[in-house]
């Protein structure tokens, strides 16, 4: 059910067509893809549901997890493992990398979903995202 209306797991749905496109395609794509969902209604009550139950009902989180964020992180791993490989990435830890880009992308939908008062600065998800994947990147460009 999630696969089916959540732009970013829709987003995700041809994985290995994704794998070869450049990182700046792709992380823009996946980074919107990411804003679209949290805006949604019925995500920001499940996330408001969630919050609470993963304290008292940890096994729900854990599912939850595992089909949605987790399918993320594991698809941002091997895409940033195959990005190396091909030498568009310089080697690093994808596992931190794949935490840190969607980690840059949370304050923004907290902004949307949660806590207006972050998006009082006027930064759109557009410019959020522009400015996310120019400096993720820049810090993964190969050396020389």
């Amino acid at each position: 059910m999630l696969g089916r209306h959540l732009p970013i797991l829709q987003a995700m749905h041809d994985a290995e067509g994704l794998m070869d496109r450049p990182p700046e395609e792709v992380l823009a794509m996946l980074g919107r893809a990411y804003l679209d969902t949290v805006r949604r209604p019925a995500v920001q009550r499940i996330a408001r549901l969630m919050a609470g139950e993963a304290l008292r009902r940890p096994e729900i989180a854990d599912m939850f997890v595992k089909r949605g964020p987790g399918k993320v992180l594991v698809f941002l791993r091997e895409y940033m493992a195959h990005q190396v490989a091909l030498g568009r990435l310089r080697p690093h830890d994808v596992r931190a990398s794949a935490r840190a880009f969607i980690g840059m992308l949370i304050p923004q939908a907290v902004g949307n979903v949660f806590h207006p008062a972050l998006a009082t600065d006027g930064l759109t998800n557009d410019e959020h995202l522009e400015a996310c994947v120019e400096i993720f990147l820049h810090g993964l460009k190969p050396k020389p």
